[in-house]
């Protein structure tokens, strides 16, 4: 019998990555904020903790999906969180897209209480989560990413990249990776509204793009979606994209490096949340102000 995991996020991407663990075998505690996104998982057989700290308790091995930096340094440092209640030796995969600092500050708190912590953050839609298509990028200790690797694999995860011993490495990558999707969005979103307003059919076009010069997973859906603008119900929101971007800048300001393209993009997405559109899916700023 597989290890008992714990599971922390249940959102669109986190409840399909838990099913799967559940389907790979492993018994499976959950805790979610909104207690009404565990019943897919209780269904499925999954164990529903009332809290993190009861479902520390009782598991050595924690993976957590949750929106945001300060999200997950609650579940882990806050009143009842994970670095006061995982036994001594367990280990907190992290999936989050996060700022590096902040898996530095929480590898550091982890080691303090004798707890291992690996930076696992995951690139996919809901739907390639379902058909078991996710791509994570790791880093940390190495043991962890040795321990952590068949769990992702049978979480969902069709590649596991190994970004080695750096905790910063790989929620770095992952930030590059963000950007370089919502590049792609605005480079789709501007060349259908040339094609449009040039009098060419841009779906044409892009069933000629996909099947050549840009045949891969991002360009072939998210160009479907713009050109359809079926922005509802939004697989990963907008307010969410923009909470990546300002990550991206954060990031850049650290680093040094000027990203004209980011600030842009960051701009388009801002207002679209500013407009009370936070809930629509990220892809719908390529068209904004087209």
């Amino acid at each position: 019998m597989k290890q008992k995991i714990g599971f922390i996020g249940l959102g669109s991407l986190g409840t399909p990555i838990a099913l799967n663990l559940l389907e790979s075998g492993y018994p499976l505690v959950v805790y979610n904020r909104t207690l009404s996104k565990t019943a897919p998982l209780k269904e499925k057989g999954a164990e529903v903790s009332q809290s993190v700290a009861a479902l520390a308790a009782q598991c050595e091995v924690v993976l957590s999906i949750v929106s945001d930096d300060k999200a997950l340094r609650l579940i882990c440092e806050g009143e009842g969180g994970l670095l006061s209640h995982l036994p001594k030796g367990s280990l907190h995969i992290s999936l989050s897209t996060i700022l590096p600092r902040t898996a530095e500050d929480l590898a550091a708190s982890h080691g303090e209480k004798k707890l291992q912590y690996l930076a696992a953050p995951v690139f996919g839609r809901p739907e390639a989560a379902v058909v078991r298509k996710l791509n994570y990028v790791i880093s940390g200790e190495g043991s962890a990413r040795t321990r952590a690797t068949p769990i992702l694999k049978d979480s969902g995860g069709m590649n596991v990249f190994d970004y080695g011993d750096m905790i910063t490495a790989a929620n770095t990558v992952k930030l590059c990776g963000n950007f370089l999707i919502a590049s792609a969005l605005e480079a789709i979103g501007e060349s259908i509204q040339l094609a449009r307003k040039s009098g060419i059919d841009p779906h044409q076009m892009w069933g000629m793009f996909t099947q050549t010069l840009f045949n891969n997973p991002v360009y072939a859906g998210y160009s479907q979606i713009i050109l359809k603008e079926q922005f509802e119900p939004a697989a990963f929101s907008m307010k969410l994209g923009l909470k990546d971007i300002n990550l991206v800048l954060q990031q850049a300001t650290s680093a040094d490096q000027n990203m004209p393209l980011a600030s842009l993009i960051h701009q388009k997405m801002d207002q679209l949340v500013r407009d009370g559109k936070e809930n629509i899916d990220w892809a719908a700023f390529s068209l904004e102000g087209s």
